[in-house]
């Protein structure tokens, strides 16, 4: 199998930047941004790649409630405009740090506001920012990896949950392999908005806040608890600023100074029990005249605060230790991995990809041999055109590798348009370790193996954000109908192919190597006569195969 190196996205290159092997060796600065639903924050580090780990040298965050919604459901104009007078900051700041890389992620609002993708747009054309849109499983993965950079599991299974503002991140694991990710749409902001009318929130609000918040998060608990082994017992980890707020309050009350750095810090699910019967009882006011709380933070502290000792309650877990790093630190930690700096106890996560894509195509039933077998085919082919078809690089071929593997999902719903499946399938279902944007080229690359052309008026080819998206799509599709055309009947006839390039006369030619030495392979050159029409239409070339 290939190196996997994931796609970096700079504020100034429009193509993913590839690091050097000098590059292994030598200190950076990189900033990570999280956009999320109350908050944008970012972390400026100092990556010591000989470690390798890295030290946060600055911090920013400004609330710019992202989530207040407007009332057809998209982002407000003033919240997008205090966003991106946000990420205007934050990139002057990082560029004032000289960050060699800004990777931003966003979250919750984002995600669901019908005007997501506009904003985005606006960021990257107002900003001169690319922002990666994750999904909820793939923010919990990366929450997981801020922690793991921050705390030691021991081996033991730890829970970790992150209350934001649009959504909770509820996971598992020992320190290794993470057991369970999740994502429920219960949010302090969200809950805030949409069911706290009362100051101080009134009893019949309290009351339906609770079961409601109980009734969202307990199929998510339960779920956590099946992936625990007989015996195990669990320890509960707070991250993000509802847990760290509350432990503020908790810790003022007895030590009578807050900690810091607040991270280690344990508050009993009884000290936040109080706490939450306190705050239900104030006013606004009388929240902001607490110490270490924010005016922003107060409004939706009642909110958090529930879902907090809701989910504790749940788990059974009688006390909780605060994490300070979280989901920045984890694009930081997943910056390192793909980038090859990180070879300890986290490096598990570095296949994080590849795992995902063969968990994928085992749960949707593909024969990985056939998946291999193409993805063998196109990866030579993409690799003998190179630099005379070509000038993608190891980003563009990782999403060409996902794409073969993952072609013929669709055949899990019908054999029947199986391609048009595949790309629902493949866009729905949360591959770990991808952008938003990366999952839409890999699920489009897969719809076009077969059948219609890439058509702008398909709907899932228009969905593509920009020109080099839909250019991926259109050239390594191409590649990707050679390939399938190689595997015809699905039983590995042809051993290997052998590609050289004529650049006299424009030439590819295909040596083909059956399996077995009686087979003529008829069936596979035959598709094949039918498949290589477009690639030898787009690269200007002629495809010529020849049975050695």
């Amino acid at each position: 199998m290939f190196a996997i190196i994931s796609p970096i996205q700079r504020a100034t290159v429009p193509y993913p930047y590839q690091f050097q092997d000098s590059d292994l060796n030598r200190d950076r600065i990189l900033a990570a941004i999280d956009v999320g639903t109350n908050s944008i924050h970012m972390v400026v580090v100092k990556v010591k790649a000989s470690i390798p780990a890295f030290t946060i040298i600055d911090k920013e965050k400004e609330t710019v409630r992202l989530g207040d919604f407007a009332e057809d459901g998209n982002l407000s104009q003033d919240a997008m405009e205090r966003g991106i007078d946000a990420l205007k900051r934050c990139r002057a700041i990082a560029e004032s740090f000289r960050a060699e890389d800004i990777v931003a992620v966003a979250t919750s609002a984002v995600r669901e506001a019908k005007n997501g993708p506009a904003f985005l747009e606006r960021v990257k054309l107002e900003v001169g920012l690319g922002v990666n849109l994750i999904s909820g499983t793939e923010e919990a993965r990366r929450i997981y990896l801020g922690v793991l950079s921050g705390m030691e599991f021991h081996g033991r299974p730890h829970a970790v949950v992150d209350i934001g503002g649009g959504s909770t991140e509820l996971l598992l694991g020992t320190g290794e392999v993470h057991r369970f990710l999740s994502s429920t749409k219960v949010g302090a902001v969200r809950l805030t908005a949409g069911y706290v009318s009362s100051d101080p929130i009134s009893d019949e609000e309290f009351t339906y806040l609770s079961a409601y918040v109980r009734g969202r998060m307990e199929p998510t608990v339960e779920d956590l608890k099946r992936h625990l082994k007989p015996g195990e017992t669990l320890q509960l980890v707070g991250t993000s600023g509802t847990a760290e707020c509350l432990a503020s309050l908790v810790a003022y009350e007895r030590l009578g100074v807050v900690p810091d750095p607040l991270n280690g810090f344990r508050m009993s699910l009884e000290e936040l029990q109080t706490w939450v019967e306190r705050l239900r009882k104030m006013t606004l006011s009388e929240r902001l005249d607490l110490p270490e709380i924010s005016e922003r933070r107060a409004e939706i502290i009642v909110a958090g605060a529930i879902i907090l000792q809701e989910t504790m309650k749940l788990l059974g877990a009688d006390d909780l230790v605060i994490c300070e790093r979280a989901l920045r630190e984890g694009v930081v930690v997943d910056w390192m991995l793909t980038h090859g700096l990180i070879e300890d106890r986290m490096q598990f996560q570095g296949s994080v990809r590849e795992r995902s894509v063969r968990a994928t195509a085992e749960k949707y039933h593909v024969p990985l041999e056939a998946g291999d077998r193409v993805a063998d085919f196109v990866l030579a082919l993409f690799d003998a055109s190179k630099g005379h078809l070509h000038n993608w690089d190891n980003p563009e071929r990782e999403l060409l590798w996902a794409a073969a593997i993952l072609h013929n999902s669709g055949h899990y719903i019908s054999h029947s348009s199986h391609h048009k499946h595949s790309y629902y399938l493949i866009r729905n279902g949360e591959l770990l370790g991808y952008t938003e944007a990366e999952i839409e080229v890999i699920a489009n690359i897969a719809r076009y193996h077969r059948k219609s052309l890439p058509k702008k008026k398909h709907d899932n080819f228009r969905g593509l954000t920009t020109k080099y998206h839909r250019q991926v799509v259109i050239e390594l599709s191409a590649m990707l109908r050679v390939a399938v055309a190689l595997d015809r009947r699905g039983i590995g006839a042809i051993k290997d192919v052998q590609y050289y390039y004529d650049g006299t006369n424009k030439t590819l030619h295909l040596d083909i190597r059956p399996s077995h030495p009686f087979d003529d392979c008829a069936s596979e050159l035959w598709n094949l006569e039918d498949k290589k029409l477009w690639f030898e239409d787009l690269y200007s070339v002629k495809l010529v195969a020849h049975l050695v």
